[in-house]
């Protein structure tokens, strides 16, 4: 290769970064808006055979407002979300009406690494079985709001939860509970 060619491949090569790290990290945000709409479902939005990481079955508590995460350690946009989740359960941990399950179907030999690896402090489960209709889907992260057996809130890709409309949404369903 010729130097001017070189200088045009390298040139290329930097213009082609430049353009990712800007889309990737200094392009403005474009959260996806929750789409909030109260759906009744048939089949049910609870998970049987729910297990923690320690492989104790755990049942989802079905009076509590639950928020439900489906997402994999592998999966990017599931990772890019998980800080916002950790801020939003941090919120409302201690709040005896509400319950988060962050949800994949790797193994905990996988999941416990990733966790440690990233401090994340969330209450993680494992689901090997077939979603209820309502839930299944083929996209993750895929993100639920549920209070008695209605969808309040559905979110498929990842978003922002710890923005401030997001508790309040949270906070509107509480007062209603």
């Amino acid at each position: 290769m010729t130097s001017a060619l070189r200088k045009i491949f390298i040139l290329g090569l930097i213009v082609v970064a430049l353009g990712a790290i800007y889309f990737a990290f200094l392009k403005p945000s474009t959260t996806p808006e929750i789409v909030e709409s109260p759906t009744e479902t048939a089949g049910g939005v609870y998970l049987s055979s729910l297990t923690d990481l320690k492989g104790q079955i755990v049942g989802m508590d079905q009076n509590k407002l639950i928020f439900l995460n489906v997402w994999a350690t592998w999966c990017g946009p599931c990772n890019m979300e998980m800080p916002g989740i950790q801020k939003l359960y941090d919120k409302y941990k201690g709040h005896s009406k509400v319950q988060f399950y962050i949800v994949s179907d790797e193994d905990p030999e996988t999941v416990n690494p990733f966790i440690e690896r990233k401090g994340y402090q969330l209450p993680f489960y494992r689901f090997t079985g077939a979603y209820p209709v309502a839930l299944d889907g083929n996209a993750i992260p895929r993100t639920y709001i549920i209070y008695k057996g209605k969808i309040l809130v559905q979110e498929v890709g990842a978003s922002q939860w710890d923005r401030p409309e997001i508790s309040e949404l949270i906070e509107r369903h509480l007062a209603e509970i």
